[in-house]
């Protein structure tokens, strides 16, 4: 089993690929560059170093969101591109999930989220059960009080959180968090490439796969020039009812 891994979600671009149980390389960086210009150099910089010839994947698995509406897309497009140039399916792995697995086997409540803007994060709640990974809470974009109040009311023993909201809400969240909570440590708090590998792995092997063409990312909400857009529309229409 051979896989190719891409996450774009956020700020990390990260690529990946592994062979059967071996992860064989992974390139992430996580710095303000457009992701358009760097994951297919990544991925041939990996690729070449390797020896490892595209064309020999089983299949490509992608961050399929929610994230970045532009990460998403950018990472989307490429994974398709990939799938119809060298026709493998796709994998389309929760970009939350992915976020979990990097703590797999981890112990309690594992709580990722991504920055959202206006006070919410992108979360889900998982845990793992007997090596598998559970969803309690499936992906959602909800306030940071809400989350707060819900990690609260669920009393776990202890809550792991992790992902690129915790810069921006740690010091919130220290504050409205009654239950015990830590933090994951900076080499598995962001996205990774080879976590999509691995839970892609698992996925594909669940038989959850699709032709590339049918993919499209989960963004769970509007993009702000959407909100917009439909706000000057409301405007607009209530200055037409008045006239």
């Amino acid at each position: 089993m051979k896989m190719i891994a891409l996450d774009s979600s956020g700020l990390v671009a990260s690529v990946a690929i592994l062979e059967d149980d071996i992860l064989r390389a992974e390139y992430t960086v996580d710095y303000k560059k457009t992701h358009s210009q760097t994951l297919l150099p990544m991925l041939d910089e990996i690729a070449k170093m390797i020896l490892f010839d595209p064309k020999d994947a089983d299949a490509v698995a992608v961050a399929a969101g929610p994230g970045s509406f532009t990460g998403l897309r950018i990472g989307s497009a490429t994974a398709k591109g990939l799938c119809f140039a060298l026709n493998k399916p796709l994998v389309e792995v929760p970009t939350l999930a992915a976020l979990a697995y990097n703590l797999f086997g981890a112990e309690g409540l594992i709580c990722p989220i991504m920055d959202a803007r206006r006070e919410q994060v992108y979360n889900g709640l998982y845990h793992f059960e007997n090596g598998a990974l559970v969803t309690d809470e499936d992906q959602r974009a909800i306030a940071v009080l809400d989350l707060a109040e819900e990690l609260n009311a669920k009393r776990p023993d202890s809550v792991i959180l992790l992902g690129d909201g915790v810069a921006v809400y740690k010091e919130q969240l220290d504050s409205l968090l009654k239950v015990p909570h830590l933090y994951a440590p900076a080499n598995c708090s962001r996205q990774r490439a080879a976590s999509v590998a691995a839970y892609g792995k698992v996925l594909f092997e669940q038989g959850k796969a699709v032709r590339g063409e049918e993919h499209a990312p989960v963004y769970l909400r509007k993009s702000q020039a959407e909100r917009e857009r439909e706000a000057r529309e409301r405007a607009a229409g209530s200055l037409r009812g008045e006239s």
